[in-house]
């Protein structure tokens, strides 16, 4: 089928585009190539399957609403994946703006390339951040997310609301997916892990906050793209007992869903960081500092309603991730060892 991924040469984007090429698929691949972090990195990715037969992407941003408007009319996308968002807890503290612009304005473009142009089902990206303030563990898919901690996190509840609409109004299917802490190569060196690493290497002393009590529910990347894949090839169904007295937050008289995508298994940062420093062969120096203002301190993602309905449950071990990580690491920026 023909699909659209949005965000096709970041992080989660371009590992699920190689695989839909992979089986055969014919992906249209948007990206705005911004330099929130190093763009190197990104025409990395890209240059992985650039030059695919089945392959097209368009330098576009998802707030041109002119752009986005022609990209769909031209391309006429079965199916759409949205990936593309101004990601980061800590940035939209100093920046919330980038934030509406594109998760908020930019989301709006998609639903409505989606509506006027027959797309099949929409899948996007959610985040575990919409949990916010909950502390009941783990996080539920049908549990009430109405307390943000941070722009981020109100963005991505924004867009589950958004979808809710157009899949009510226009019957469009819509499925959102409230990843965990992903992480694994070609991840964005914005986040925790390509942080850590580069400061190891280079001997140099590594930011630990909340004195390293988080707990995160790290998700490999491959994990979160089998899912998104799945996900993807069954369009969000209606919940035909859904009662309006008493509302399941994950289901909907709507063809709208969200599901989490975690590994269930709740890992202790300073673990974490253990399984970083046996990959490299070398301890870590650490700068231990308080809680961030916009972090939670726990993540944990109950996964039994994906598991039920697609047979599926992320399970790669953090040891082995963070391994495939360094490999990638030491490979990609050319440290032996």
């Amino acid at each position: 089928m023909k699909v659209l991924v949005t965000g096709a040469a970041g992080f989660i984007g371009s590992a699920l585009t190689l695989n839909l090429l992979s089986r055969g698929d014919t992906v249209i691949g948007i990206d705005n190539h911004n330099d929130y972090y190093d763009p190197a990195i990104k025409e990395a990715r890209l240059a992985r399957y650039a030059d695919h037969r089945n392959y097209t992407h368009l330098r576009i941003d998802l707030g041109d609403r002119k752009a986005m408007e022609d990209c769909f009319k031209t391309h006429k996308p079965q199916r759409v994946v949205n990936l593309a968002a101004q990601a980061g807890v800590r940035y939209s503290i100093e920046n919330p703006l980038a934030y509406i612009d594109s998760n908020i304005v930019g989301f709006a473009h998609i639903l409505e390339g989606c509506r006027h142009n027959g797309v099949e089902h929409l899948v996007y990206a959610s985040s575990s951040s919409v949990y916010g303030a909950n502390t009941a563990m783990p996080f539920s898919i049908h549990q009430n997310v109405d307390h943000p901690l941070s722009l981020y996190a109100a963005s991505k509840k924004s867009n589950e609301l958004m979808a809710h609409t157009y899949s009510h109004l226009y019957s469009l299917p819509t499925t959102g997916l409230r990843f965990f802490t992903v992480y694994g190569p070609w991840g964005r060196p914005d986040m925790a892990l390509f942080k850590f690493t580069k400061a190891i290497l280079a001997g140099e002393p590594i930011d630990v906050f909340n004195y390293g009590k988080h707990r995160r529910d790290f998700t490999y990347v491959d994990d979160i793209v089998e899912g998104v894949i799945r996900v993807l090839d069954r369009p969000a169904p209606t919940n035909p007992g859904w009662n309006s007295d008493q509302p399941d937050s994950g289901t909907s008289s709507a063809p709208w869903r969200v599901y989490n995508i975690g590994n269930n298994q709740p890992v202790e940062l300073m673990d974490y960081i253990g399984a970083l420093e046996k990959a490299l062969g070398k301890k870590a120096e650490m700068n231990m500092l308080p809680l961030q203002p916009g972090d939670v301190p726990d993540t944990y993602a109950d996964v039994d309603d994906l598991v039920e309905q697609f047979g599926y449950k992320p399970a790669t071990p953090v040891e082995d991730g963070v391994a495939h990580f360094i490999s990638w690491y030491r490979e990609y920026f050319g440290f032996g060892g």
